[in-house]
């Protein structure tokens, strides 16, 4: 299997044999060429720039600048392939909108852009000269050693060589041992080089392709789609409602009428007793259909809100309800419409199982978070847990990053609390 990585060569005694000692040369050469020449860019741009500013000239220009982090990190990872054979992920995302302003508005406000920024500046400052030398200490000086015996041989008997202008070699034996020792260096260099250059690419992998960008982006737009969802399930739920409302229900007012005035004309007899039978059944269905209505979405919290719906499911409810709310105002619909099903479905589970006697339900509003607590002197034993209806509660609470919490030891009693951040609003005005 071909080897990814210099990592995987580099303890591998063929690693001299290998391609890698060449691919990671060419790669810190090549950093340092693109280095040096984004530094020229940078030093230019900035003189320009600055020269310019008093003019508002250079103002898109400084803009300009900060966006050659992008082309340059392109082709950082173009050159990664010397190192590592996998691609490079690329962590920008595609804009919304097509044209030069929607790119350059997506851009800018992008954590990978100025993270491609910080990299050219420490690529232009520290990078590239670190490159530079790395190449030259670990091949030009060993190649200037091995080169002594040529040296002395070009200038002659009784010549001496002097090696990168550190020591001088007068006779041969000390030109082979020169040669020699520069054999060993430039292996030893061509280790130093793979070592230093994989660390290199890891450090630019790390920085320009960092994938928090990614995550970060498809959590946004989670986090998005998931309030037009909230908001798309209670404009469907109005919906229905209205069309129940505004539908059905005045068909069936309209066939319990026709079926009393039929009554009424009809004579005493079997037609008569099943008229009054099917009046009596029209009538249960209308009364079923206005609880259906009403559990769908509430009129009474539309148009006075949760602390009237809250009061509205109180005094409906089969058990007593000490009711103790203290809610600013308004708060968003959705928010809204959550915590009212959340009271109406604890006040049923505590009505078919609980065998409490008295409920109390108590809320308000503090450092951004609507609270509400239900708690009842049952005999406790609710769980969150095997699929119960308070599972089916908990998950409609963490659409709106709220939460819901449930304290019921056996033998009572139960305690269920409910948090949703949310801001309330003065719609009265």
């Amino acid at each position: 299997m071909r080897p990814r990585t210099v990592w995987q060569v580099l303890p591998a005694p063929r690693y001299l044999l290998t391609s890698w000692p060449w691919r990671s040369a060419g790669y810190l050469i090549s950093g340092a060429l693109a280095g040096a020449v984004v530094l020229v860019v940078i030093v230019i741009g900035v003189a320009v720039g600055g020269a310019l500013s008093l003019a508002l000239i250079g103002l898109p220009l400084l803009a300009l600048l900060a966006l050659t982090g992008i082309p340059v990190a392109a082709l950082e990872r173009r050159r990664l392939r010397l190192m590592d054979r996998a691609p490079a992920h690329d962590p920008h995302r595609r804009p919304e909108e097509p044209g030069l302003w929607s790119w350059m508005t997506c851009r800018f406000r992008e954590r990978a852009t100025w993270r491609e920024l910080g990299y050219v500046l420490l690529l232009a400052v520290v990078l590239w000269p670190l490159d530079a030398l790395a190449v030259g200490v670990c091949t030009a000086v060993p190649l200037a050693m091995v080169s002594t015996p040529v040296v002395m041989e070009v200038y002659g008997d009784g010549a001496e060589a002097r090696v990168v202008k550190l020591w001088t070699v007068t006779t041969w034996p000390e030109a082979f041992a020169t040669a020699a020792g520069g054999l060993v260096t430039l292996m030893l260099g061509c280790y130093f080089l793979g070592l230093l250059a994989g660390a290199r690419a890891e450090l630019t992998r790390f920085l320009l392709t960092y994938r928090a960008a990614e995550p970060d982006a498809r959590v946004m737009e989670l986090t998005r789609s998931r309030v037009r969802l909230v908001d798309a399930f209670e404009a469907e739920r109005r919906r229905i409602e209205r069309d129940l409302h505004d539908g059905a229900q005045q068909r069936i007012v309209a066939l319990t009428m026709m079926l009393g005035l039929a009554r009424l004309d009809a004579p005493p007899g079997p037609l008569a007793d099943q008229l009054a039978r099917a009046h009596e059944e029209a009538g249960k269905a209308l009364a079923e259909l206005r609880e259906l209505i009403h559990g769908i979405h509430p009129k009474v919290l539309a148009d006075y809100g949760l602390q009237a719906a809250v009061a509205d499911a109180a005094d409906r409810s089969v058990i007593p309800v000490d009711l103790d709310l203290e809610l600013p105002g308004r708060f968003p619909e959705a928010v809204e419409a959550a915590a009212y099903f959340v009271v109406c479905e604890a006040l049923a589970n505590v009505a078919r199982h609980s065998g409490a006697h008295r409920v109390a339900v108590s809320g308000g509003h503090a450092g951004g978070r609507m609270f509400l607590e239900i708690h009842d002197d049952g005999r406790g034993g609710a769980s969150t847990s095997g699929g119960s209806g308070l599972t089916g509660l908990a998950d409609r609470v963490s659409v709106l990053d709220g939460r819901l919490s449930v304290s019921s030891p056996a033998g009572g009693p139960t305690r269920l609390r409910v948090e949703i951040p949310c801001e309330w609003t003065d719609r009265s005005a």
